[in-house]
């Protein structure tokens, strides 16, 4: 019987959930796989899209004529059952099309346009080896290779008789080296070097090492130490001395060495927090604990000995980190620990590295992989422990299509692998502080630094009082006089300023003109060392004005204030310093991150000054000091997590001073000394703030009473966008209970953004059976509605703006 493969086709336009039916090829003899890519045609014409099998099963009977496959683009699956079966979760929950969750789970490598290629094995025969590849060392696997010769590679590769390797065209290659082996017995090389002229010294040595090298090398490493050239090593392969092919190594993003560490002695808390952890992945239980610890309180070593522990139960372990910014501390001790064992996935690596190490995950080398957002989707097996670190975290909450959470992944995956997930954190979300309340999760407590220091001492400025006595500064007298005085001792201070760029905008004085975008309806920002305006939504980037475009006055005057801005204000009040910038604009360069922090954990600097990249999870301890600039950035956003949110920041940052034997100080500045959150901040009492919190969530039905969805419409035209979301309303309104809040229609907090207007609405619910489906219903209209209309599903955002 005919066998029929169901494909998830990716198709741009008219997305769909449903697979589509193909015929399998007679021709194909090896059996295709769930997982593995195809080529197939679509629609009507000669299109040909890419597409991953879903099933595959016999032909029972059809009512239409059913396409064939036309070809196969893999030797094996690149998605694993477990990936399969989460993909389908994923998009029933994020409100999103299959497609699109399977691309968002592989690397780029495996969704750009590259070229595959075959190399020999060590397994594979001499015949056959000279059969399929001839004199060539790979083959390049193409849709036109022969029929019978793909399935034998099939075959073959499923028996690691052959290696495949990826060129990603534009998007990072393949790393091939040259290696080199000798080539005849030594008995032939001994009588080689006897025929030599004496002048032949490199080709003497060369034949000495291949005497006693048996072993290949590779060629940049053998040149380097003999001392010789390509051209001495090309001659002696022609004179057939030695042999040298290619063969590809790994890209290893962790090839700093790294000092080994022992495991440290626990205290109390930790030992029965590490003992919990232990005994549910012990025992295969899918326990979510909530890890809460004051910071410095060693949740880090906790993480790293329930890791072990599952890896001496021969299992793996998942390891979520926030940011890109602490993956070099973070896997600094990860890799200290358990060695080559780790993997390391995030965006601060290129295109190469990260499809390296996703095959060394997918092949089973790796068993802990650590890493941002993403990594949640690392081809892991067996895994026995998931730990997810400052789980309150934003950017574990993916912006774009599909919009999932990490930790909504996490505790999937921890079902399907019956294990215990760890979200730690000095001050969880609330979501999960109320669920660990109700029981939902277990809670494991920190309650003091593992080095019995105390929390250091904070003190609020109030800048409002700080104006009144002299004139205008980023700095407050009591922030600078200590500043000074870390100077002084040879001591650290950390500076941190939530807002990058040298000021927030340009205004004119005579007539009041904001630069603004011309994409966008937000204002431009200046940067003073690329000496332009930008547009951190878009990207728009023009020249600083030096005259007004609306009133041609040259009274131009730079308003607020950016990390450039306070570092030149910092250099000229404090000449002797060095500083180091850290934003995005000083860490765009891949491992400009690692880079920073190594200079200051070396001393090469005495202040870091950063944007919130800087506020978790560092380690240093001579840092003594930690200054707040401006503690109510986060305060002013009309949004209802903005408390919380100011909460956090200021906590996490502040546990980055007195973490060693020297007791921290820090400085809050803010124009808001009463609000409760600075006030619960200062003295690090969580509790009291989720109290606080709590209460008013409750007033507001607001997370976590309620659940919530976002839906936004965005077109060029202004008209479609709110016409579109307006219809949207009237549908919900009919179609859920009179118990549903939602909140507009209205325009965007930002209501154009590179160059499409955007409208939105909230829902706020308890249990609304039907919204789901009546959410996939507007969704699946919008594809056929007019070209350009984009509709947006956020189920439990972040942020209402």
């Amino acid at each position: 019987m005919p066998e029929v493969a169901e494909v998830i086709v990716d198709v741009p336009t008219m997305q769909t959930n449903t697979p589509y039916s193909y015929l399998i090829p007679a021709t194909l003899t090896t059996p295709l796989l769930p997982g593995m890519r195809v080529i197939v045609p679509f629609g009507n014409g000669s299109r040909k899209v890419q597409g991953f099998v879903w099933r595959v099963h016999e032909l029972v009977s059809t009512e239409h004529e059913l396409k064939t496959i036309d070809s196969v683009m893999d030797l094996s699956p690149v998605l694993n059952q477990e990936l399969m079966a989460m993909a389908e979760w994923l998009a029933s929950t994020t409100y999103a099309f299959t497609i699109s969750v399977l691309l968002t789970m592989l690397p780029n490598a495996l969704k750009a346009a590259y070229e595959k290629w075959a190399t020999p094995g060590e397994q594979l025969s001499t015949a056959t080896r000279q059969r399929l590849f001839g004199d060539q060392s790979r083959l390049e696997l193409t849709d036109k290779l022969p029929t019978a010769q793909f399935n034998e590679l099939m075959s073959l590769y499923r028996k690691h008789a052959i290696n495949v390797t990826y060129e990603v065209k534009s998007k990072g290659h393949a790393k091939l080296v040259t290696m080199v082996k000798p080539a005849l017995p030594k008995a032939d090389l001994e009588a080689a070097k006897s025929k030599l002229r004496v002048t032949a010294v490199k080709q003497a040595d060369l034949l000495d090492h291949l005497m006693v090298q048996t072993e290949p090398v590779s060629q940049p490493a053998l040149e380097k130490q003999l001392g010789v050239t390509s051209a001495v090593i090309k001659g002696a392969a022609d004179k057939g001395w030695l042999t040298r092919y290619q063969t590809e190594v790994y890209r290893d993003p962790l090839s700093n060495a790294v000092v080994k560490t022992q495991p440290l002695k626990l205290n109390d808390a930790q030992q029965t927090a590490v003992a919990a952890i232990c005994r549910a992945t012990d025992e295969q239980q899918e326990t979510t604990f909530l890890l809460e610890g004051v910071t410095g309180s060693g949740k880090t070593e906790v993480y790293l000995q329930a890791i072990a522990n599952a890896l001496e139960q021969g299992k793996n372990a998942l390891m979520l980190v926030p940011e890109i910014s602490l993956t070099p501390q973070i896997v600094g001790r990860v890799r200290g620990r358990f060695g080559k064992a780790v993997a390391v996935l995030h965006s601060g690596l290129s295109a190469g590295e990260r499809f390296d190490e996703w095959r060394r995950i997918d092949r089973g080398e790796a068993r802990v992989v650590v890493g941002a957002r993403s990594a949640v989707f690392a081809p892991l097996t067996n895994i026995g422990v998931i730990i997810m670190d400052e789980e309150h975290e934003a950017s574990y909450k993916q912006d774009d299509n599909p919009r999932y959470h990490a930790r909504d992944v996490a505790l999937w995956r921890s079902r399907y692998h019956h294990c215990p997930v760890v979200l730690g954190s000095a001050t969880p979300s609330l979501e999960s502080r109320a669920r660990a309340q109700k029981n939902r999760y277990q809670r494991l407590l920190l309650p003091t630094r593992v080095n019995e220091q105390a929390l250091p001492k904070v003190t609020i400025v109030d800048m409002t009082q700080e104006l009144q006595q002299h004139a205008e500064s980023t700095f407050s007298t009591p922030l600078m006089t200590a500043i000074n005085d870390r100077l002084a001792r040879g001591e650290q201070s950390l500076l941190m300023l939530n807002r990058r760029g040298f000021s927030s905008f340009v205004m004119c004085r005579d007539c009041g003109f904001v630069l603004k975008c011309p994409n966008c309806d937000i204002s431009l920002t200046l940067h003073m060392d690329t000496h332009s305006m930008k547009c951190h939504y878009c990207g728009h980037e023009e020249p600083i004005p030096q005259v007004c475009p609306n009133c041609h006055s040259r009274h131009i005057r730079y308003y607020g204030t950016g990390t450039q801005k306070v570092e030149a204000e910092l250099k000229q009040l404090l000449p002797n310093a060095r500083i180091l910038r850290m934003d995005v604009d000083t860490t765009r360069r891949k491992g400009a991150h690692e880079r920073l922090l190594r200079q200051f954990g070396n001393h090469e600097a005495d202040i870091l000054l950063g944007t919130q990249m800087i506020a978790k999870g560092l380690d240093f301890p001579d840092v003594t000091l930690v200054g707040v600039l401006n503690a109510d950035t986060a305060l002013g956003m009309p949004d209802f997590r903005s408390s919380e949110r100011t909460f956090q920041l200021l906590t996490q940052v502040s546990g980055r001073a007195g973490r060693a034997q020297k007791p921290g100080q820090v400085f809050i500045q803010t124009y808001n000394p009463d609000h409760y959150a600075i006030q619960l901040a200062k003295s690090q009492d969580y509790e009291r703030f989720f109290v606080t919190e709590m209460k008013l969530r409750h007033q507001g039905n607001y997370p976590p009473y309620y659940f919530a969805v976002k839906l936004t419409a965005s077109d060029v035209e202004e008209r479609v966008a709110a016409t579109a979301i307006h219809k949207i309303a009237a549908e919900l309104q009919a179609g859920l209970s009179q118990h549903a809040i939602i909140l507009g229609p209205t325009p965007s907090a930002i209501a154009r953004v590179n160059k499409r207007y955007y409208y939105q609405l909230v829902i706020k619910y308890k249990q609304e059976p039907q919204l789901s489906a009546l959410l996939f219903k507007l969704l699946n209209q919008a594809q056929k509605a007019r070209k350009g209309l984009q509709i947006a599903i956020d189920n439990n955002p972040m942020s209402f703006m």
